[in-house]
């Protein structure tokens, strides 16, 4: 077998050793791939060649390249969300862009895991550029989401040959930002009971009393943006939760229905519920008379005086508003669903009950998923719990039309 290590005689009569080698076929183009390297020496062309044959009799050889973490990950990043929703895709090329700030001018195959570890202490201490003080720290949570996405990323990266190893692959938050994490969690509460009734007769008079309603009984704030007038049925008492809701998307807004069919579900209204919804519709009546050919006629719940829906963010202002005014401790709108659930648990709904409640598809138990299949019947003892205490002597605080 000749010698594949060729020696090579340049016009200044300096020598070089150089080889040609087989390193499979292009997988979009099946064209067999070739790698050329020059060496000074004959022993360090030798030791390359040998290594570059092994990887690829291995199947790990990584070829030499010079595209860049930026250029890599808006490859990646129109793989990975081809078959997501808007949301999602935002929410993975969002968590991405501290990368991009750090390390995306950098070759991708010079990233080294001390490159990945420095990124998550820049987040950590410096690397919010929205959503607050730009130049604070970001927060755990977040810096573990991006931290996770990278990781996903660079998977692709290797199983690709792009690089030889995931550098983020070991790389972990630190464990005193993890602690002060779950220390912030844990002083995160929902509203008791007590602090659920302040607030209700605090804001029995306000034009958004049945909004908070719909948040305190359990729904997702996306979910009371997005519910339609034809989503409640005052003749049955229902509503239908998921089957649309309204989120912010690169500040657009975007309407889907619920991702699970756990998330789509109807729910029997408290008492108070309806008694509110029927109110806030008569005044919305009252509205639109008021406005004329000014008003838009949407068909959702939650509008403005001339009848233009409203956005999570309007809707979650306009809450923190009514805390203040009614002088209760200042929660996330999510926790307020968070306290309706937590009161649920306590009073003894059962986990299958709470969890169709909340439009969760796990159950609890196996045996709970595969064999307890919550209706409309099941579900009414939610309603009952919450008309005798959480919203007690509440259904008939709204006065029609107010």
């Amino acid at each position: 077998m000749p010698d594949p290590i060729k020696r090579i005689e340049l016009k200044d009569g300096t020598v070089r050793y150089r080889f040609v080698v087989d390193v499979g076929r292009d997988p979009e183009t099946g064209k067999r791939k070739q790698v050329t390297h020059t060496f000074d020496g004959k022993k360090e062309a030798k030791t390359e060649y040998a290594r570059i044959r092994h990887e690829t009799d291995r199947g790990t050889y990584v070829r030499p390249s010079k595209m860049t973490v930026d250029q890599f990950l808006d490859e990646w990043l129109t793989s990975a969300t081809r078959d997501v929703e808007e949301a999602t895709a935002a929410n993975y090329r969002h968590a991405l862009l501290p990368v991009r700030a750090q390390l995306g001018g950098r070759l991708l195959q010079s990233l080294a895991e001390g490159d990945i570890e420095r990124l998550v202490d820049w987040m950590l201490t410096e690397g919010r550029r929205r959503g607050g003080k730009p130049g604070s720290g970001l927060s755990a949570r977040s810096a573990r989401l991006t931290l996770g996405r990278l990781r996903t990323a660079l998977n692709v990266a290797v199983r690709r040959q792009l690089v030889v190893r995931n550098v983020a692959q070991f790389v972990t938050i630190p464990r005193a930002a993890a602690k002060a994490a779950l220390a912030a969690k844990a002083d995160r509460t929902p509203w008791t009971e007590a602090e659920v009734k302040t607030f209700l007769a605090g804001i029995a008079d306000e034009r958004l009393y049945a909004v908070c309603l719909l948040s305190l009984m359990g729904l997702r704030p996306a979910e009371v943006c997005g519910l339609r007038w034809s989503d409640v049925d005052f003749d049955a008492g229902t509503l239908a939760a998921g089957d649309n809701t309204r989120t912010l998307v690169d500040g657009r807004v975007v309407e889907k229905t619920a991702k699970s069919a756990a998330g789509r579900r109807g729910l029997p209204m408290p008492a108070a519920v309806t008694t509110a919804l029927k109110a806030f519709k008569t005044r919305q009546a009252s509205e639109k008379l008021r406005a004329g050919e000014a008003y838009q006629r949407t068909g959702y719940v939650l509008v403005d005086e001339i009848g233009e829906p409203q956005r999570p963010d309007w809707l979650r202002r306009r809450v923190y508003e009514l805390m203040a005014r009614a002088g209760v401790r200042k929660v996330r709108l999510y926790d307020a669903r968070h306290a309706c659930l937590t009161y649920l648990a306590t009073q003894g709904v059962t986990d299958v009950v709470l969890a169709a409640w909340a439009g969760h598809a796990d159950g609890g138990t196996l045996a709970k998923r595969v064999y307890v299949h919550p209706d409309l019947t099941h579900l009414q003892q939610a309603a009952k719990v919450l008309d005798a205490g959480l919203f007690a002597g509440n259904s008939t605080a709204v006065r029609e039309g107010v």
